[in-house]
């Protein structure tokens, strides 16, 4: 025999490696992934094992060149020295959708269009263009869609009519959510919760997968409640924007998910075919849901939510879905220019803009300041706001807490332990669920409505312990007089009179401003539960802008109807007007709320 026919030939794993290093460079990602970039090509990763991972491409080009199908553990046996080769490598951040690029002249914001070819949109503090080859890493997924091009930059008024005749709010509304969409292209911030509420057929539903599209397009912008935690880190690892459709009740579970998934959130679970391994899912994601009325919600999630709300359509408004679709593909691409451009002169607005006090999504705030002062708006105050509003409402659906209240609002200051509170506030006689039945269930209800408590005026704090044998924990309750009005959106007619009601200002005035002749009329008349505890707030309706004034009407206004109770109160002589018949109709709803049992 010769000595070549004695050379052994090289092993299907051999092959299929020397293979992989023509084609591929093996990354490793920050989240404990490898992955494989293609040579010269787009600055996409993809996993090496997956129907259309680096295992399934080696397999396919195997039998391209060698006519023979690679056996399972030869394909087996070359990823895994994929994989040890990455390990000496330092891990690199792969992003979905959107990065954020740190360069010389300031950070970029980086948005992968999703094309085959790599393209991506690159947004700075000086403007936005489009680029051939993203300067970073993006991953994709089944819920990744391509993102049709921009329109050209530099017709903002033009894109923003296109969106505001889109969506059928008010324009406090429709602001908040122009301020909504521009953070959603800042991967590094928290961002609030978009809850879109209003009765059925308002389109919000609608309006909301047009708006994620308008981000992070999805073959489904629009997904159901997850039944578990697994479930949610898999749906919402695989796409940036996520949006809740016809959310009805949020268990417990599930607010504590959105709150983690709104700073950031990670799920760690045993690793598969391994002992003592772990895998982990870590993210931040940007969130929406639509909901007709959510129930109750922890003090924790209110905090985090950016409340829209959406006004029936009026019957010769209504569209079909078809219609809807081709008008928000036509007008997508001048919508997202706009976006664009709102999002380079806010990033450069950034760097001067220090707000005095911060609320809870501090970010997010300075965002809508510096929105307020490229545009001239006042989305910043109407966003506290409501903060505040939703704070002192979250008492109509905690009967323990809002009992406290009127407890210390009695007498000023009180110091005792919370056994002893227990004692001195009696149950109702129909119990509610969440009344707490002993003293350990009470306090961690207290601390966790004290955000609450300190909206409207009252502060708790530890006060020592009490000398006898028990050594129980004090507390001190202070009830202070709130320095400033109760919060109001921006031109608000504080002369008004506030009507005790449960009917929702939605119901009378709300509507979508067509002309500015129109805008300039009167006040919308606002109604919201009114007492010491639930300040209400009262808007109206304002001048459209140029841009804004071919917006159509959406929604029907409807007269104001007329008082079934009014006159001054005997206790303390404010004026008042009721909608409904109560059993207090000489006092206002403030000294009746004092007074109840």
């Amino acid at each position: 025999m010769s000595g070549n026919s004695d050379e052994k030939k090289p092993s299907q794993a051999t092959l299929l490696i020397e293979m992989a290093d023509r084609r591929v460079d093996v990354v490793a990602g920050a989240d404990g992934r490898t992955y494989a970039v293609q040579r010269g090509g787009p600055q996409i990763a993809f996993p090496l094992l997956r129907k259309d991972g680096l295992r399934a491409q080696l397999a396919r080009q195997y039998y391209a060149e060698h006519h023979s199908v690679p056996s399972q553990s030869a394909l087996t046996d070359a990823i895994s020295v994929l994989e040890g080769r990455a390990m000496d490598q330092d891990p690199q951040p792969i992003n979905l959708r959107l990065a954020t690029h740190r360069t010389e002249d300031g950070d970029q914001v980086v948005i992968d269009l999703g094309t085959p070819d790599g393209r991506c949109v690159i947004a700075g503090a000086g403007g936005w263009h489009i680029a051939p080859v993203s300067p970073v890493l993006f991953r994709r997924t089944k819920l990744t869609s391509p993102m049709p091009d921009p329109g050209p930059a530099g017709q903002t008024d033009r894109g923003l009519a296109a969106l505001r005749a889109l969506l059928n709010v008010d324009e406090h509304h429709f602001r908040l959510i122009v301020g909504w969409l521009v953070a959603a292209f800042l991967p590094d911030i928290p961002h609030p919760i978009l809850a879109a509420k209003g009765e059925q057929g308002t389109g919000k539903s609608t309006a909301l997968a047009m708006l994620i599209n308008l981000i992070d397009p999805s073959p489904a912008p629009l997904r159901s409640l997850p039944k578990d935690i697994k479930t949610w880190a898999t749906v919402a690892s695989a796409s940036w924007a996520v949006c809740l459709d016809n959310v009805s009740t949020i268990p417990m579970w599930l607010s504590d998910t959105l709150c983690k998934a709104v700073t950031g959130d990670g799920l760690v679970d045993r690793a598969l075919y391994s002992d003592d391994d772990v895998s982990v899912l870590a993210f931040r994601r940007l969130l929406a849901l639509t909901s007709i009325d959510t129930g109750a919600l922890a003090s924790d999630l209110s905090e985090r939510m950016l409340t829209a709300e959406f006004l029936p359509i009026k019957g010769d408004q209504r569209r079909t879905d078809a219609e809807v679709k081709a008008t928000f593909d036509e007008a997508a691409p001048a919508i997202r220019a706009a976006l664009l451009d709102l999002l380079c002169r806010v990033l450069a607005e950034l760097p001067t803009t220090h707000l005095a006090e911060l609320p809870r999504m501090a970010d997010f705030a300075r965002i809508l300041g510096a929105l307020d002062t490229v545009m001239g708006w006042d989305t910043l105050h109407t966003y506290r706001a409501a903060s505040e509003i939703t704070s002192a409402d979250l008492l109509d659906a905690k009967p323990f807490t809002s009992a406290v209240a009127d407890f210390i609002d009695e007498r000023g200051t009180w110091t005792g332990s919370i056994s002893q509170l227990l004692g001195l506030i009696p149950a109702p006689e129909v119990r509610p669920r969440s009344w707490p039945v002993d003293a350990t269930r009470a306090s961690g209800q207290l601390k966790r409505d004290a955000p609450v408590l300190r909206s409207i005026g009252i502060t708790v704090e530890e006060a020592g312990r009490s000398k006898d044998r028990h050594r129980r924990q004090l507390y001190t309750f202070t009830a202070h007089a709130l320095d400033k009005q109760p919060p109001q959106p921006p031109d608000a007619d504080p002369g008004l009179f506030t009507p005790v009601t449960s009917q929702d200002t939605i119901f009378f005035d709300h509507r979508v401003t067509s002309d500015p002749a129109e805008a300039n009329g009167s006040a919308s008349a606002a109604s919201a539960p009114g007492s010491a505890h639930h300040p209400s707030s009262q808007e109206s309706s304002e001048a459209a802008d140029p841009a804004e004034a071919v917006v159509p009407q959406l929604s029907k206004k409807v007269p104001d109807p007329l008082p079934i109770e009014t006159g001054s109160c005997t206790s303390c002589g404010a004026a008042f007007r009721r909608y409904e018949p109560t059993t207090h109709p000489s006092v206002c709803g403030s000294c009746a709320h004092h007074h109840r049992t």
